[in-house]
């Protein structure tokens, strides 16, 4: 409440609060590890309740320890904390431009619990994949966005850009299995 009352938006809300004597809470991105396969499988399970498919969660902690911690691992994660516990986490693994000729970077996921979501946590682990992405000469930062979700203006802001061009399209279950089945026939 105190929030919206204040000038300047969050950089105002964080100028208060520092005047009025309260300390801010630290915001430290770092990579997850084995460890964080319980935490990392709790955020998906909360973000898949706030994308309204509560029910559509099938990864488990030992799919994550497989494909994050195992022989090859499929993709990567970070786990954001706020002054020493976990509010978030972004997901992301690497992608090929044959336009540009180099290495991106997808972000699957990327959570902020809600009472996180007022200290910069998010811009944060954006930040943190940007600078994973520029290090590796990765050419791009991809991510998709439900078309309801009220942080696609959080997205604009800090630099991503819609593309409205590109529509995405996806192959699942019975029908990679149908198509797969065309795969040897004469």
């Amino acid at each position: 409440m105190a929030k919206r009352l204040l000038p300047g938006g969050r950089r105002g809300y964080r100028r208060a609060i520092v005047r009025l004597g309260f300390a801010m809470p630290t915001v430290t991105v770092r990579p997850a590890v084995e460890a964080d396969c319980p935490t990392i499988l709790r955020f998906v399970r909360e973000l898949a309740e706030f994308e309204n498919e509560p029910h559509a969660v099938k990864a488990s902690e030992a799919d994550f320890r497989r494909d994050g911690w195992g022989e090859r691992p499929v993709f990567e994660a970070l786990i954001a904390e706020l002054d020493g516990e976990p509010v978030g986490f972004a997901l992301c693994f690497r992608n090929y431009s044959t336009w540009e000729g180099r290495a991106g970077l997808f972000v699957e996921d990327l959570y902020v619990t809600p009472e996180a979501r007022r200290y910069g946590v998010g811009r944060k682990l954006l930040a943190t994949v940007a600078k994973l992405a520029d290090e590796r000469g990765c050419r791009r930062v991809d991510l998709n966005v439900l078309h309801w979700n009220p942080a696609r203006d959080f997205y604009l802001r800090i630099g991503f850009k819609q593309m409205e061009e590109w529509l995405p399209y996806r192959l699942t279950g019975d029908a990679i299995a149908a198509l797969a089945a065309q795969a040897d026939e004469a």
